[in-house]
Order: structure tokens, then sequence, then C-alpha cells
């Protein structure tokens, strides 16, 4: 079937194309690890931002380019982990590339693809090629150049290069020939494609539910705000209303009216107008009275009320984790953690809002804007505490502009727990605060222990499936297929010169007993270093090792 021209409807039934065949595909790409234990979960992380447009129902009507735009805009929010954000920011282009657009035609495609290449690019500070970035841009350059008008023809060009350029990702990234692997993210880029390109041709979608619950998401307990429960902390209430003209003037509406009433009935408020939609977040016990405000000028795309008290008492089983500020400050701290232990430390520490997530378990940008609005702070200060996060961090911080958002590039605990034990925001100077802590980083040594994923030859180790190794950053340390052998060989092995402080933490999986046994090991071999132990509950990491 020879398809001339998209428009919105068929924009939307290609996205969940793309969505049902990455979800058939979401292991495999999830198993394309370049290092041997869960890290990072891409074809997870694909989904999961992917679905963030499909969300989006276009209007009766609507234009492609309006449409493209809603998509890409709920994208942008859902995006997670590296290859998430780059594939969120390679939408945002394309919808760049529709703008004003009512349909388009293989012309009109091919721009907003190059157009899309160019955001994906942008989202990153340094790019690699061998990545998602190579796959996508080689298969954008070949379409463009070789398929015509015919819009079928330059998806399935698209998915031709795609996948020779897929095949030859380890020779230009030595990590993925070292691996094994090819590039996991240009791999869940092309079942997308594919997806789509199934779609074009004539097959239906089976694709049911649009929101499944998320990996390890837990459902309330609705009996935790029973009969004689108090309201404290009222309701979160997030609306899109559409402005419409037989109630105001959509084009020269002042989102601040809005606004100034929301200030009336409650707090952490976030308000601003994209075209003809506000986008408003109020925390507030009278959300009738925030809808019958706001339906003055317009109708409601959608509405969310969530009762906060009940949210707050099924949150981490009663662990003490901050909560929202009811007051404005100068600075906040958003730190990223895993495990109850932790998470404790953390907010003892200093941090403001811990956003859950890390190894294998990457937050959305949407998360951290979450985050922001409930640190409530002049300056926010962001501690992404993993590599695969500082994306999506970035993008939220993009996004925001309630507040000066900054993100530390701390790529471990061991980075964050670094940066805290220096935090000192009273001289009111962010950029002097942010060298500091940088500047704590950059002595910090993090090593781990982990259960090896799959048998592997890395950094001279014959690695088997099931034994322990010992890392620091990607770097194999130590392997036994003893846990506390495993610990030992990997501290024996780090540099303590000009370190005095280490910290074993321990997790989920590990023995108390066998953590201080580790402890009193290093406490032997490397005389005057005080060692602790801190019962940190991560999943992954049977131990994290933080020499400062």
């Amino acid at each position: 079937m020879e398809i001339q021209c998209i428009d919105s409807a068929l924009l939307a039934k290609l996205i969940r194309g793309g969505i049902e065949n990455l979800s058939r595909h979401v292991e495999e790409v999830n198993d394309l690890n370049v290092f041997p234990i869960p890290d990072g979960d891409t074809g997870s992380n694909m989904l999961l931002t992917i679905r963030g447009g499909e969300k989006i129902i276009p209007g009766d009507g609507e234009d492609i380019g309006t449409s493209s735009r809603r998509m890409a805009d709920g994208m942008l929010l859902s995006a997670r982990g590296n290859s998430g954000v780059i594939l969120s920011q390679f939408a945002d282009g394309i919808a760049c590339g529709m703008d004003g657009c009512r349909t388009v035609g293989a012309d009109g495609l091919a721009r907003s693809l190059k157009c899309g290449v160019e955001h994906a690019y942008a989202a990153v500070m340094e790019p690699v090629e061998g990545t998602i970035l190579t796959v996508v841009r080689e298969a954008a350059e070949y379409a463009a150049a070789n398929c015509g008008e015919d819009i079928n023809a330059l998806v399935d060009g698209f998915i031709y290069q795609a996948r020779k350029t897929l095949a030859e990702t380890p020779d230009m990234l030595p990590v993925l020939k070292k691996a094994g692997v090819v590039d996991s993210g240009g791999a869940g880029l092309i079942y997308i494609a594919e997806g789509m390109a199934a779609v074009l041709n004539g097959g239906e979608t089976a694709y049911s539910d649009p929101n499944p619950p998320l990996p390890g998401a837990k459902e309330l307990d609705l009996d935790l705000f029973n009969e004689d429960s108090v309201l404290e902390f009222g309701y979160c209430t997030e609306l899109l209303l559409r402005l419409q003209r037989a109630k105001t003037d959509p084009e020269n509406f002042d989102a601040d009216v809005i606004k100034d009433f929301l200030r009336t009935v409650g707090d952490s408020i976030v308000c601003f107008k994209t075209g003809s939609i506000v986008k408003i977040h109020v925390h507030t016990a009278q959300p009738y009275k925030v809808l019958e405000f706001c339906q003055r000028f317009g109708e409601y795309l959608t509405v969310k009320v969530e009762n906060m008290s009940l949210q707050h008492n099924n949150l981490h089983d009663g662990s003490k984790i901050a909560e929202t500020k009811k007051d404005r400050v100068p600075y906040g701290i958003v730190a990223v953690a895993s495990g109850e232990g932790i998470k404790q430390t953390f907010c003892d520490m200093g941090a403001d809002i811990i956003v859950d997530g890390g190894q294998s378990m990457n937050p959305s940008a949407d998360d951290f804007i979450e985050a922001f609005k409930k640190v409530n702070a002049d300056t926010v200060i962001v501690m992404p505490n993993n590599s695969n996060v500082i994306l999506a961090a970035r993008q939220a911080a993009n996004m925001y502009k309630e507040s000066d958002v900054r993100v530390l590039e701390s790529q471990s605990i061991g980075d964050g727990y670094a940066a805290l034990t220096m935090l000192n925001t009273d001289s009111g100077d962010t950029d002097a605060i942010m060298r500091e802590l940088s500047e704590a980083m950059s002595g910090v040594v993090t090593a781990s222990v982990s259960r090896c994923s799959r048998s592997a030859e890395m950094d001279g180790f014959l690695l088997k499936e099931g034994q322990y190794i010992g890392f620091v950053g990607k770097e194999i340390i130590s392997a036994d297929n003893d846990r506390f052998d495993t610990a030992c060989m990997l501290a024996d092995k780090l540099d303590f010169t000009g370190h005095e402080i280490c910290i074993v933490v321990r997790g989920k999986d590990s023995d108390p007993g066998e953590a201080e046994d580790i402890a009193e090991h290093i406490r032997r071999s490397r005389r005057g270093c005080e060692v602790f132990v801190l019962n940190g509950g991560q999943d992954i990491h049977s131990y994290i090792l933080i020499v400062e």
C-alpha cells in the first residue's frame, strides 16, 4: 500500500506500531549490555519514553504539526536513560520539521528526519560515533538521498541503512567489539522503525494497553487513608486546558491570570502556556475551585487529582524521605538514589528530595520536574549519581523555568556522597558552590561488587555468568566465585593514596557479618584508614566501596 502523505491520525498509528514492536523485543535490547551486569535497561527506557508520546490522542481534524509537537512534548517528559533522551530529542526535532504542516509527504518527512538528527546530536555534549546517534544519522541521510517521493520507500530505506550501520557499530566503538554486542540504542530504534513500517504496509497493530504499570511500581494501599484520616497534604492537581475561542482569546491569553488565582488556593504552582494549551500543576485542598476557575477559559484535555496524604502514607513504607517544602527557599538539593539506607543517608546529609532510581532503574525527565516542584527553591542542585541519568536530568533542567536548575554531573553514589559531605550554600554564590561540589567529587573512588549477568572476556578476565565481579567505572578489577574474596581483591587493588575514609555500603543480597569482615580486611591492609559499614539496601550491587 503506497502512502503519499502522513496526517495526524496515521502518525498516532505509527507511534503505536513502533511501541508494539519494541515491546516484543524489549528484553533483547536490554540484553545488549556492554557491561556484564544489569546496566541501564536501554530497551525499557526507550519503551517508557515513546509511550509518553503515544498518550497524546490527536483531536479531530488536528494538523500533523500540532500533533507531532504534543507527542514530542510527551516523550520529552517521559524520557529516561541516555538512549531515551536521545530518542525524545529526535522526536522533538521531527516535530520542529513538521511545524505548521497539515500533512507531510516524503520530502517533508525527510526534512523532519534531518531536523530530528540535528536535535539528537545537540542533546549530547560530546557525541560518540558508533551509538544510536550514528545509526539515526546515517539512516536519515540514506533515506533522504535515495528514496524519492514514496513514504513507504523512505521508511524502508531508513531501516535498510539503520540495520547496516548497526552491524558496523562494533567497528566504530571498541567497547562494543570487546563486549561482542552492537549498540543497544540503535537496535531499539530499528525495532521502533520496523513497527512503523508494518503499519505503513497495511498491518494492524494489536497494541491495546498504552499505559501498563511501570516496572517496579506498586499499587496504592487505599486502606492507608481511612474513615478517620485527616487530609494533611491536600491534592496534587494537574490539568491540560485547551483554551476556547468561545471563552477567551487563545492567541493573546496571559497564563498569569490563572497563576495569580492558583496562589490564592494552593502552592507548588507550575502554570505555562504552549500554543492554546495551558499546563497547570498545583497542590490544593480545594481542587474543585481550580477546575471551576480554569473552565472559564477553555475545556480540559486531561485532569489528574491525587490524594497526597494517601501517597505519603504509601511512600517508602514510612521511611524518612524529605517532604515537600511549603515555603520558597534559596537552595534545594535533588539527589537520585536507590536503597532505603542510601536514601536516608542522603537525606540526613542535606538532600531535600530523593528521586528513586539509579542502576537499571532510570528516572524520567518528568520525575525530575516533579522533584523540582516539590523542592520549591530559587536554585535547585541536581545530583544524578549515575552516568545513564545525567541526560534526563539535563533535559528536565532545560524544560523547567521556575528555578535556576544546575546539574552536578555525579556519575556514582560515591560522587554524590562526597559532594554532600562538602555541601555548603551559605555563600549564595551558585557558581562557586558548584565548583566546590565538583572538586569534592574529583578525588573520590567508587568501586562495586555485583553478580555477572553473562559470560564474557573483558579486561583479561574470563567471566562466567553468576560469578562475582569487582569493578571501578567500566573496568573489571577482580572476579571470583566467592563474594567475600572478590570484594577483598577489589579493595586490595584500589589506590588509597591520599584517602582517609572507606565506606562499605552493603546491598540487599549482602550479609552483615561478611560486610564487617570486608571492613576489617581493609583496616588491616590500609593502616590509618577509617572504615565504616553502611546498610544501603541497594539492588544490583552487593557492595559499593566509597574511598575518599
